[in-house]
């Protein structure tokens, strides 16, 4: 009998699949440009990069640079998500905020839906910052683990 269930135990766990982690980053950008003259997006990449094809290993006596083409770095797959901007005429629109809450929201939800984990996430803000400030996004990151 301890033979028998030593098998079936040792057969269940010959067909469990022993996967590494995986990290998924998706990232919303938001426009903070006065006048409603931005574009909001959400974006997932649908194609990997191996980051070793475009990383160089330099040194004083080898100053070589990567044979790669910075173009190619460039990700063709990928989903774009409409969000709303954050300023239109009249100013800052809290109903564009609360809209682009609900559709990040809803990201995040089908992420775990799908077996994921929100790891991290990350925000920054870019602005231009001189006279009248006039450019500017808000980005986030968000990190998945599966």
């Amino acid at each position: 009998m301890r033979k028998f269930l030593f098998l079936v135990v040792l057969a269940m766990a010959a067909t469990f699949e022993v996967n590494a982690q995986q990290y998924k980053v998706i990232t919303s950008v938001e426009s903070i440009v006065p006048n409603g003259l931005g574009r909001s997006r959400i974006i997932n990449a649908l194609e990997e990069k191996d980051y070793k094809e475009y990383t160089t290993v330099r040194s004083e006596e080898d100053n070589s640079r990567n044979k790669s083409d910075r173009g190619d770095i460039r990700v063709k797959n990928f989903e774009e998500t409409k969000l709303l901007n954050f300023y239109n005429l009249g100013g800052i629109r809290f109903q564009n905020i609360a809209a682009n809450d609900a559709l990040i929201t809803n990201m995040i939800n089908s992420m775990i839906a799908e077996g994921w984990t929100l790891e991290h996430v990350i925000s920054a803000v870019e602005s231009e910052g001189g006279k009248g400030d006039g450019k500017g996004i808000f980005i986030t990151r968000y990190i998945f683990k599966k």
